[in-house]
C-alpha cells in the first residue's frame, strides 16, 4: 500500500491481476478498505480504518489506552501535547484513537486544533519538516507518536537538536516493539497481546475455507505502560 501510495485505483489493478480467494489488508486507509468491502472476495482488516464497514476485522482497543496516556501527561503538567500520525489516520477525518486523544485534551479545558494533530505528507522529508515547524516557536512538551518507525525517527530528531527525553520532551509510543527492551530510559508505550489477533485471523480463514460468512469485528484489550520517557513538564523560564 505504501508503494502504491494508498491509491485505490492502483490497488484495484493489482488486486484484479492477482489470483486470490481472500484478502487480509494490513493498516488500510478508509478509502482502501471501502474499496475492498465492495469486492466479492472475503476480506479481513488487520488494524486500519475499518469501523462500520461490512468486513471482518481485528485490532487493539487503542482509544481507551490513549486516553489514559494523555491523562497521565496532563497530570504531569503538560499543556502542549502533539500526536504524530500518518495521513491515513487523520483523513478523511481523525480515527477513533485520534478523536479520543483530542477529546481528552478538550475535557481538561485545553485548546484543541491543528497543532495537536499536525498535517504532514507520508514522506521522510515532510515528516522532519513537520517536526522542524513544531519546534520552531512553541515546541511541544509531550508527544504521542503513532508507530515505532516514527518514534525512533523522532528520538533521532530530538537528539540532533540537543533535546533530552523526558527532561525537555516526554514521549509515548502507541505501539509495543521488542527493541524497547534494550532502551534506557524505558519507553512509555501502549501494549497489547498479539496472540488474540493471530487467532482471530486463523478463525476467519477457517470460516472462509468452509464457505461460512464471517464479518465480525473485534477489539483486543490494550493498556498504557508507563515508562522513563515520560516526566513532568518543563517549567517555562
Amino acid at each position: 500500500m505504501v508503494d502504491l501510495r494508498d491509491d485505490a485505483g492502483r490497488m484495484g489493478r493489482l488486486v484484479r491481476s492477482t489470483e486470490a480467494d481472500a484478502w487480509v489488508v494490513l493498516g488500510g486507509s478508509r478509502r482502501v478498505l471501502e474499496w475492498f468491502s465492495g469486492r466479492p472476495e472475503p476480506v479481513f482488516a488487520l488494524f486500519g480504518r475499518r469501523s462500520g464497514l461490512p468486513m471482518a476485522a481485528v485490532g487493539p482497543d487503542k482509544p481507551a489506552a490513549i486516553v489514559v496516556a494523555t491523562r497521565e501527561l496532563i497530570g504531569l503538567g503538560h499543556r502542549r501535547i502533539v500526536l504524530m500520525a500518518r495521513p491515513r489516520r487523520r483523513l478523511p477525518e481523525p480515527g477513533a484513537p485520534e478523536k479520543a486523544f483530542l477529546g481528552e485534551l478538550a475535557s481538561h479545558g485545553l485548546a484543541v486544533g491543528g497543532y495537536n494533530l499536525p498535517v504532514w505528507a507520508e514522506t521522510p522529508d515532510d515528516f522532519h519538516r513537520c517536526l522542524e515547524e513544531l519546534f520552531r516557536v512553541t515546541p511541544p512538551t509531550a508527544m504521542v507518536i503513532d508507530e515505532t518507525a516514527f518514534f525512533f525517527a523522532t528520538l533521532q530528531f530530538l537528539s540532533r537538536r540537543g533535546l533530552r527525553v523526558p527532561e525537555d520532551v516526554s514521549l509515548v509510543a502507541t505501539d509495543p516493539h521488542p527493541d524497547f527492551h534494550w532502551c534506557r530510559p524505558s519507553i512509555a508505550h501502549i501494549t497489547w497481546d498479539s496472540g488474540p489477533l493471530v487467532r482471530r485471523i486463523a478463525r476467519w480463514a477457517a470460516n472462509v475455507s468452509r464457505g461460512r460468512e464471517d464479518r465480525r469485528q473485534t477489539l483486543t484489550p490494550a493498556a498504557f505502560v508507563a515508562g522513563g520517557t515520560v516526566g513532568p513538564a518543563r517549567r517555562e523560564k
